[in-house]
């Protein structure tokens, strides 16, 4: 595994934000129920396999896409009318941008990146 990587994003409206396929997509509303979707989806495989499963040739995935860190851990609180989420892992931005996309869709924003 790499070094652990700070990522700092933005969600504009958590509310609203999500994913492109609704029985994967976020369902919740709090910053506390986002932080932990998130979390669960980087720390163990499920939410990958269940996006794997729908893909039209799941044996073509990448496997790229695949790694877990068990270690990952994700805050998220509210800011004025936006949500600001940090995550710490050793996955990399490709795999944590594909975990984000299936569960909130294009919707946050990438501030930051720093060494953890």
């Amino acid at each position: 595994m790499s070094q652990a990587q700070r990522y700092y994003l933005t969600i504009a409206n958590l509310a609203t934000a999500r994913g492109p396929d609704a029985g994967l997509s976020f369902q919740g509303s709090s910053p506390q129920s986002f932080a932990d979707a998130l979390q669960q989806a980087l720390r163990k495989p499920i939410l990958f396999d269940r996006w794997k499963a729908t893909q039209p040739d799941p044996d073509d995935v990448d496997p790229s896409l695949a790694p877990v860190d068990p270690n990952a851990t994700v805050t998220a609180q509210l800011n004025d009318l936006h949500t600001d989420v940090e995550v710490v892992t050793t996955l990399t931005h490709f795999v944590l941008r594909h975990r984000l996309f299936i569960l909130i869709g294009p919707n946050w924003q990438l501030h930051d990146v720093a060494a953890a």
